[in-house]
């Protein structure tokens, strides 16, 4: 049975189930309405424009239709929105029927991609769908588990100066709970502690930049964020060997969990576009807590009541442990990983003089 609901600008038909499984006939997860959010956000504030976005695991087509309402009228050049699933191509349909998208074609052949029409709708394979293609200048792969059986093929077909959004739900194995699936999925060690989701999130980050380096592109990190179940980052694309190897030197190990991007997580100046077109309070006070980390240029945070249990200190609060620190001259920041933690470049131990003396 359907239910019409309504996220952002789209109004779309998605299956009635309390359960969000692989086993839903179209699938929909309303949980992830923040994901699409910050993609059509991010997308809005990047100046790439007349992109050819490549969406392999449409599902509903709630994110493409989306994209078609929201984005700036200049962004998109084309769209081709792929599914497997007999369901979710004939919802796809439906639901940009529902939306006012009545002309579009069906790719049929290669030849197909190329063709002048935005909208293109795909029954495919993922992979085939995007080998079969000439190149996208936005991919978007955001499936159900992990997402390493797309990443090679969509890395191939990411145009230079492209955008590559990844997202990842398999969160126990790269958090830690499930030690030998990351080592075998992920090739790293992960590290079950207050840091494990940062640590997830730069092992994903490396597995995908290893790819890229296969492929001669540098593929950096824009925005990256961990949130209710599932891992997200957007990589810009740069060609060449010598820029995929400078990506490669920032792989290391940090506090036993790794190989991992040890590099930036964000581009500070993009997160502040963001916020100043984001229209939703909540949605913005998370981009605040992002921009001020943002500006920290340090691998993982300080979990301050751990720190204080373990040397026997009385906890002060966040903001005036921040003020202090700032007082003697580093960084210091909310994180968004961990709601008491503390992004800084201080050292431990200078960090506990201060809780000391506080």
């Amino acid at each position: 049975m359907l239910q019409t609901i309504v996220e952002g600008l789209a109004k779309i038909k998605v299956p009635l189930e309390k359960i969000v499984s692989r086993k839903l006939p179209v699938f929909y997860n309303p949980i992830m309405k923040f994901n699409r959010d910050i993609s059509v956000l991010l997308l809005n504030a990047v100046e790439n424009k007349n992109m050819q976005i490549g969406s392999p695991l449409a599902g509903s087509g709630v994110r493409e239709i989306r994209f078609l309402l929201e984005l700036a009228k200049d962004k998109i050049k084309s769209i081709a929105i792929n599914d497997i699933n007999l369901n979710a191509y004939n919802s796809i349909k439906e639901n940009l029927a529902l939306n006012g998208f009545t002309k579009y074609i069906e790719i049929k052949s290669k030849e197909d991609y190329n063709k002048k029409e935005k909208i293109k709708l795909s029954m495919n394979d993922a992979n085939k769908f995007m080998l079969n293609s000439s190149g996208f200048d936005y991919i978007d792969i955001d499936p159900f588990g992990s997402p390493n059986p797309f990443l090679n093929n969509a890395i191939a077909r990411l145009a230079r100066d492209g955008i590559l959004a990844v997202t990842a739900t398999d969160t126990a194995c790269l958090a830690g709970s499930t030690i030998k699936a990351c080592l075998r999925k992920y090739w790293a060690m992960p590290l079950r502690n207050e840091a494990m989701h940062e640590n997830g999130l730069r092992i994903l980050i490396r597995k995908v930049q290893l790819i890229g380096a296969d492929n001669e592109k540098a593929l950096i990190p824009i925005f990256s964020y961990f949130k209710d179940h599932y891992f997200r980052i957007f990589f810009r694309c740069e060609k060449g060997k010598q820029k995929a190897d400078d990506i490669i030197k920032q792989h290391g190990v940090y506090n036993n969990a790794g190989p991992l991007w040890t590099g930036k997580l964000w581009d500070t100046k993009l997160v502040n576009k963001m916020i100043n077109i984001c229209e939703d309070e909540a949605t913005a006070r998370f981009l605040r807590i992002i921009e001020d980390e943002s500006k920290i240029d340090s691998a993982g945070f300080y979990n301050i009541p751990l720190i204080c249990k373990k040397n026997k200190l009385n906890i002060i609060p966040q903001e005036d442990i921040i003020k202090k620190i700032e007082d003697k001259g580093f960084r210091a920041a909310k994180t968004h990983f961990k709601g008491d933690g503390i992004r800084s470049n201080i050292s431990l131990n200078e960090l506990i003089r201060i809780l000391k003396n506080s």
